[in-house]
């Protein structure tokens, strides 16, 4: 199971959003989604569920939540959490000096064999371990 792009849940909250402005971000979303091979983990698909159905400036209803989940478990690799995962993570967040969360999504990136992380939430261009980060809403 291997992808050459891992994509944090942020891609997918603005795929789904209908708040008028995230328009940009989520046509840019639209196109990424269409144009990358990308993997995901559990992490990113319950970090999702849990933003989708809380913020409710996004829009989205229950039902296109799971059909979302359900749409990226079914297309794309997913990778679940293992013991080993939770220490990479530990181990990057103290490297970096990163929040857990953050590390742990780098982690299953580089367990995937991913180049490219897709997120807002790390240095734009900086390379983490083997995994280097693009923020694609610049």
């Amino acid at each position: 199971m291997t992808a050459s792009s891992f994509f944090d849940t942020n891609i997918f909250l603005y795929v789904v959003s209908a708040a008028p402005e995230d328009a940009p971000k989520r046509a840019k979303a639209i196109d990424l989604i269409g144009s990358c091979d990308f993997a995901i983990s559990v992490q990113v698909m319950q970090e999702f569920a849990d933003a989708a159905l809380r913020k409710k400036r996004l829009g989205v209803t229950p039902q296109e939540v799971r059909v979302m989940l359900e749409e990226l478990a079914q297309n794309y690799p997913v990778l679940a959490p293992t013991p080993g995962l939770v220490f990479r993570a530990f181990d990057f967040s103290e490297q970096f000096k990163i929040r857990f969360y953050d590390a742990a999504i780098l982690a299953a990136a580089q367990e995937l064999g991913c180049q490219t992380l897709y997120t807002e939430d790390l240095s734009h261009g900086q390379t983490y371990g083997s995994v280097r980060v693009i923020n694609p809403f610049l």
